[in-house]
């Protein structure tokens, strides 16, 4: 049996664990792959850091260029963009194949380590860099490539899930749940990434190019993260039968492709709504096979683990057996849309002075730009004085530029006291 040389790069949590599977179940996935994948070695930083008594030290390394000038198969957990993007780039151009989660990498530079696997006869694969274990990256590329998919939707970033499921459960505060969830060690001491949208912008860029053939970048996704959703926006979203996730959003218009990511408002009945804790999930809409729902643990070292050794033994046996390379779908020339383009629906939180003539005078502003409303809910005064009223209104799907001049006007009318939220709508 063929033997090929595997070098791992990083020796985190993920990095850990695939050591542990590619020691403890070398024969298992001999069978599988066709071909003995030895561990030739894990490049690492720092040679004295403690690690997994298990994994032989002899096996770590800080010549990571080295490792991978004699590697067939590079796996690389390192993160970051560099060295992670020197390291990718000079293992496909010597011909090995390489697995990688890095998904901030492939954000940036996906489009151009995609041509350098090409142009050199390699495999490049990144199960790992979205959604950990769940298999959603080749079920998009290869089960729906005779399909025409039209809009996908993902719960991809565990932490925020985590923190907007408390909230919604509990009834507490941002600041207490993102406190717990670092003692949980769900949040990073750095949260930053997570709560702003970050890592769900990048994983958006990476399923949106999938998706719909076409290269997106970071600067092609609107991104807002959950740091402003308050107990009062989670306590009004219940009362209309409604629960607030952090959604990734790539979507097909008549104009181009939207691709976004922010809190969003879903019907309980949706089934994004029912992923509770840090898992995650993505919904696809596709023409001919319809709804869709990939459902699983998004993180994590094994789990994670799990969608890296997927790819790697899928690897092995392209290796082993030879011939050319699947075909890569062409790339068709869809059009990044402006955030101001993409079509969506607003819920909007005002308070406003209890009074006549208020309703009509918000009625008109939404009439003059052309934005109708679809439901209207007003609830008693919430202030000391009783001078004022709550009003909560959900409105039809619009292009965001116009829904935005609305809620700009309407905030400046004298009878509005505040607008206290405003929050998108998906799946009603």
């Amino acid at each position: 049996m063929k033997t090929l040389k595997v070098a791992l790069l990083g020796c985190g949590n993920v990095g850990s664990e695939v050591a542990r599977i590619l020691l403890a179940d070398a024969p298992v996935l001999a069978d599988r792959a066709g071909a003995n994948l030895e561990l030739s070695g894990i490049a690492v930083r720092n040679l004295e850091t403690k690690r997994d008594a298990q994994i032989p030290a002899a096996l770590f390394t800080t010549d990571a260029q080295s490792l991978v000038d004699g590697a067939d198969i590079v796996i690389e957990l390192l993160g970051g963009l560099e060295p992670a993007g020197e390291l990718i780039a000079r293992a496909l151009s010597n011909g090995a194949s390489v697995i990688t989660g890095n998904k901030a990498l492939l954000a940036a530079r996906g489009a151009e380590l995609n041509a350098l696997a090409i142009k050199h006869g390699a495999q490049l694969r990144y199960e790992a860099a979205v959604a950990g274990a769940i298999p959603i990256l080749r079920p998009i590329s290869d089960s729906l490539s005779g399909d025409r998919i039209t809009k996908i939707m993902g719960i991809v970033n565990g932490t925020t899930n985590f923190i907007l499921d408390a909230m919604d459960t509990t009834g507490a505060a941002f600041d207490d749940v993102l406190a717990q969830a670092q003692a949980l060690g769900y949040a990073e001491a750095d949260p930053t990434a997570d709560v702003e949208g970050h890592d769900a912008a990048a994983k958006a860029t990476i399923l949106a190019s999938l998706a719909f053939h076409t290269d997106f970048d970071l600067a092609d996704v609107h991104c807002e993260g959950i740091t402003k959703i308050t107990a009062a926006d989670v306590t009004a979203a219940k009362d209309a039968g409604m629960v607030i996730k952090l959604l990734a959003i790539a979507e097909r218009s008549a104009d181009g492709i939207g691709v976004r990511v922010h809190p969003t408002l879903l019907r309980r009945n949706h089934p994004l709504a029912a992923v509770h804790g840090a898992f995650n999930a993505v919904f696809v809409e596709a023409e001919n096979a319809g709804e869709l729902m990939f459902y699983g643990a998004g993180a994590g070292g094994a789990p994670t683990a799990s969608a890296v050794m997927g790819d790697t033994v899928a690897v092995a046996r392209r290796v082993v057996s030879g011939g050319p390379l699947p075909a890569v779908a062409a790339q068709q020339p869809n059009t990044a849309l402006s955030f101001e383009q993409i079509t969506t629906s607003y819920a909007i939180g005002l308070r406003v002075s209890d009074e006549p003539g208020v309703l009509a005078a918000i009625a008109a502003i939404f009439a003059a730009n052309s934005v109708s409303i679809e439901a209207l809910r007003q609830s008693g005064s919430d202030s000391v004085d009783g001078g004022s009223a709550m009003l909560r209104i959900v409105t039809h799907r619009s292009t965001e530029s116009a829904l935005a001049a609305t809620v700009a006007a309407v905030a400046s009318l004298d009878a509005v006291q505040e607008v206290t939220s405003v929050l998108r709508v998906e799946g009603n």
